[in-house]
């Protein structure tokens, strides 16, 4: 059986896709999410009780979670893909860099989508403040990035952490405040939207 991702277009599946295909591995789509009521969103929380996308199940049954975790595994994996630089050195400071994106810039985008499920206030302003306090931590959040991994991604040969800054940036006014504060970088994340490893991935998820 091939691999099965769960995940919806203009979300976060979209960089574990990415990486699938630069892997060459085959793989069925199910479109699950937790906003689309005719999704199979039963089938996800199936896998996994929290709703997350994206959740792969890999062909002997084994689930995996967490974006970060799905892209090392492929990495490792499939060292033949690029996916993840195979000089130890290299390899350990692009999965510090994933990991980095899940735990400071994942996290903070959901509070600022959601913020009425981070506070007990359940007045309009008071939800909209936590909103604006997320976005400004996750900006200040990429502009650490760019400066400590930002020459990491280079346009030439993407893999697994450029797949999921491009993606994770894409949300929340990350890229205009990216262009306002660290122009160089926000440049280095378009050269790479038009990288072939990213580009049609990136048509279909906005298209859809």
């Amino acid at each position: 059986m091939p691999l099965t991702l769960f995940g919806s277009r203009g979300s976060g599946s979209a960089a574990v896709e990415m990486a699938l295909r630069a892997a060459s591995v085959e793989y069925q789509l199910v479109r699950a999410s937790s906003w689309e009521a005719d999704s199979a969103l039963e089938r996800l929380l199936e896998v996994n009780p929290l709703g997350q996308i994206p959740t792969l199940r890999l062909e002997d049954g084994t689930v995996l979670t967490e974006s970060a975790a799905i892209l090392i595994h492929l990495g490792l994996e499939h060292p033949a893909s690029g996916l993840l630089p195979t000089v130890s050195i290299a390899r350990a400071m692009d999965i510090r860099g994933l990991v980095y994106i899940a735990a400071n810039c994942y996290s903070a985008v959901s509070v600022s989508d959601f913020p009425e499920q981070w506070t007990t206030a359940t007045t309009k302003p008071a939800q909209t403040k936590v909103r604006d306090a997320a976005r400004a931590q996750l900006h200040q959040k990429w502009n650490v990035f760019s400066d400590v991994f930002g020459t990491r991604l280079r346009p030439s040969e993407p893999g697994a952490l450029a797949f999921l800054a491009v993606v994770v940036s894409q949300w929340s006014g990350t890229r205009q405040h990216l262009k306002n504060e660290r122009p160089s970088f926000y440049e280095t994340l378009l050269q790479l939207e038009a990288h072939p490893r990213l580009a049609a991935t990136l048509r279909e998820h906005r298209d859809a």
